[in-house]
């Protein structure tokens, strides 16, 4: 692409985040603040950096928020907790642990250090950043609800996004290792500026010079040019049409919304009810002097219409389908200027916003995620006015999806991962054989009481007026508030739950009917083909794709069947028929057959399988093999099993471990990471091929050896590369899986080889 001449803009921020006035006050609050149009949200001074000894993260039953203590007897009273600490990258000043001589010591050392980094309320949290587009919806929010963000946010807001440009062009991506785009950098430029930093800073003109270079904002995708009309950046015209009336379709109908994915149904819900309203925030020097900025062209002759479907080639991952766009055509010339009824209209956005507060209730504001919940809360400031109770409780939410690590603030893809990692922490330990140690009984403990109090015990209110799946039993990703059950989520932490509860000298918490219970909602998420989804069976076909409007991510519009899923669904009914061998026995014995078979009928012809859910291949062929070795099918009985640890053991380095890049997981083959072996996928293929009793025992040691080499002296693993996906192209962080999954794979060695010598 040519250069392009980056526009001057106006100097009308500085780094203290006040805006030049020329001697005069603003109209707005009587200290001056907002602007001559009574915005009056303060803005924010910024500050080189704020002391992170005065950071604390508060855990309230399994609710995460930050808390920076200005007041000096306040941070006296409430210390820093060595997980505070350690999330914020401060000294843990941690005694060095006698160097491990085997595997087994590895894990004791690695159990040492995982276990001071347990929340009271017995879960381990965890960042769950990477992508790119989550902050942008909270901060975008707050400011066209005209809530002020405090000195601190917005510092180390700007801390974390000027530690996460790209270290060459200056721009941002879809997630923290992707490539510069459209839709990364001009939502982040646009953040930025929210919070106070100057136009003129050199980060900001680096960024602002790569953003024109990509065509600039008129080129970027659907969900950016909807939130910079929400902010009044952009005009409404360059939104592709998402009307409201879509829901008002009867359930019959092939594209009827209730038969999207979950995801796409609560993003899409706010969304068309705020394209449908047409509604902006008012006008302020920040949004106008955006409009120059963001723009390769003067926004008064911007052709808007013509630029609905602009895209850069590096945000056009799903391209539209020519049905999409003859949907879209025709929405745009016929329907909404000839034909669209304003009683239709009235009468699709009062269903919306019924939806809407369904979800907010269904989840106390927490909502699925902090897209949907940004969206949501900008809803209900346009419906219900900014003192509202529905306002002031997503607000109180939003704090959940906020995290301060040693770069910044950002946001996570949900309010936790607690559920999630405290079931494979449990894991661990079980599969090292240290369950009925008196050391970890505490820890373990904690743990067990912890699941107890986050199983769901209900369903949710009217489930088919909402389009909600069953849950009563199940667990969710992060915590019962937020509600969602998910298929692998209940299978895990259902494991957990019988590991420890036949465990000798844990008690029997969640009875017999609760056990039921969860496999009664296990049992509901089969599809035809035998596979099981994520959040619920798939209600459309994958023809659906074809009306993919947010170009960004693939396989978005409708629920899909995963190997990671299937096999944690497999593994944990054959776990429950063997303490529970008469309950539902029959219905189990067809339904885990029905899986296998679809598992089996996936498998690559490398002999690997696709993962959706972490990176990539090695990820879901050790959940395949672990399903397998749970029906007695392993590498000397099976095929399946023989091919996937064959593959598995093609794709060993040279120093034993395993390294795969996210960019198979955009583009379906193995590629190797260009930084080398990782702790976790080397951890990974290691659980997979012991789980498959793979027989050769010295590329298992290799590995081992590369684990054990790479624990610090306090017992930790750092963090390497990003572990997660979804989606296809965008990428998430687990940053705890280099604990749970590093220690079951030591573990595993110790107990099936208890005579090998590693080092």
């Amino acid at each position: 692409m040519a250069r392009t001449k980056v526009l001057p803009v106006a100097k009308d921020t500085f780094a203290t985040g006040q805006e030049k006035t020329s001697g005069k006050k603003r109209l707005g609050d009587a200290n001056g603040n907002g602007d001559a149009n009574g915005h009056t949200a303060k803005r924010p001074r910024i500050e080189e950096r704020t002391d992170y000894s005065r950071w604390r993260m508060r855990d309230d039953e399994s609710r995460h928020t930050w808390h920076y203590l200005e007041d000096d007897n306040e941070a006296k009273k409430w210390q820093q907790t060595l997980a505070d600490k350690y999330f914020l990258g401060l000294p843990l000043d941690l005694p060095e642990l006698e160097k491990p001589k085997s595997p087994l010591d590895a894990v004791k050392n690695g159990l040492t250090f995982f276990e001071k980094l347990q929340m009271p309320s017995g879960h381990w949290a965890c960042e769950y950043g990477g992508p790119m587009f989550l902050l942008p919806g909270v901060v975008i929010a707050w400011y066209v609800t005209k809530t002020p963000i405090p000195w601190y946010k917005a510092t180390e807001i700007k801390n974390y996004l000027f530690a996460r440009a790209h270290p060459e062009d200056g721009g941002w991506g879809l997630h923290i290792e992707g490539e510069s785009s459209v839709l990364g950098t001009a939502l982040n430029y646009t953040v930025l500026r929210l919070v106070g930093v100057d136009a003129d800073h050199p980060k900001m003109i680096k960024a602002r010079a790569t953003l024109h270079k990509l065509g600039g904002v008129t080129h970027a995708p659907h969900w950016t040019k909807f939130w910079l009309s929400v902010l009044g950046v952009l005009n409404w015209d360059i939104v592709n049409p998402v009307p409201p009336e879509l829901w008002l379709l009867p359930d019959w109908v092939p594209i009827a919304p209730w038969r999207w994915w979950i995801h796409m149904r609560q993003v899409m819900l706010p969304m068309t009810y705020l394209w449908s309203k047409r509604w902006q925030a008012e006008e302020t020097d920040v949004i106008r002097s955006l409009r120059k900025e963001l723009l390769c062209e003067d926004w008064e002759k911007v052709n808007w219409f013509g630029h609905r479907n602009s895209i850069c080639p590096k945000d056009n991952y799903h391209p539209k389908t020519w049905l999409l766009n003859s949907i879209n055509w025709l929405l745009v010339n016929v329907w909404n200027p000839y034909i669209r009824p304003n009683f239709l209209v009235e009468r699709a956005e009062a269903w919306v916003s019924e939806l809407l507060d369904m979800e907010d209730q269904n989840t106390d504001y927490a909502d699925l995620a902090p897209v949907n919940a940004a969206m949501n809360l900008v809803c209900c400031y346009v419906r219900d006015g900014p003192g509202s109770y529905s306002v002031r409780r997503h607000l109180e939410r939003a704090e959940e999806f906020l995290w301060v690590k040693d770069e910044g603030l950002l946001c996570n893809g949900t309010n936790g991962v607690q559920c999630w990692d405290t079931a494979f922490a449990i894991q661990a330990v079980m599969d090292a054989g240290l369950t009925e140690d008196p050391r970890w009984r505490d820890m373990l403990m904690k743990a067990l009481k912890y699941l107890d109090t986050q199983q769901i015990r209900e369903n949710v209110k009217d489930p088919g007026k909402c389009y909600r799946q069953q849950r009563k039993g199940a667990w969710a990703f992060s915590n019962k508030d937020q509600g969602y059950a998910v298929s692998d989520c209940v299978s895990e932490a259902l494991k957990s739950v019988i590991i420890l509860q036949k465990t000798p000298g844990f008690p029997t918490l969640i009875d017999d009917q609760r056990i039921y219970d969860a496999i009664d909602t296990l049992l509901t998420y089969q599809s035809p083909s035998g596979g099981c989804a994520s959040y619920e069976p798939p209600r459309a076909g994958t023809w659906l794709e074809m009306l993919n409007a947010a170009e960004v991510f693939g396989n978005i519009m409708v629920e899909y069947d995963y190997p990671e899923c299937t096999t944690a669904v497999v593994t944990a009914l054959s776990l429950f028929s063997k303490h529970w061998p008469d309950y539902r026995a029959q219905e189990i014995k067809e339904f885990k057959a029905r899986c296998v078979k679809w598992v089996k009928s996936i498998q690559k012809p490398h002999g690997g399988w696709y993962g959706s859910w972490a990176i990539c291949f090695t990820y879901a062929t050790m959940f395949a093999l672990e399903s397998l070795a749970s029906i007695d099918e392993i590498y000397e009985n099976s095929s399946h099993s023989k091919r996937g640890c064959d593959f598995l053991i093609s794709k060993q380095r040279e120093d034993g471990g395993w390294s795969e890049s996210y960019k198979a997981c955009e583009t379906g083959e193995y590629i190797e990471h260009p930084t080398g072996s990782q702790v976790v996928m080397t951890a990974w293929a290691l659980i997979g091929l012991m789980k498959a009793k793979y027989p050769h025992v010295e590329p298992i040691k290799k590995g081992i050896k590369l684990i054990m080499d790479r624990q610090q002296p306090n017992g930790e693993w750092l963090q390497e590369a990003i572990e997660g996906v979804f989606n296809k192209s965008c990428m998430i962080s687990y940053p705890n899986y280099k604990f749970t999954f590093t220690i079951k794979a030591l573990g595993m060695f110790a107990k099936r080889y208890p005579n090998e010598t590693v080092v």
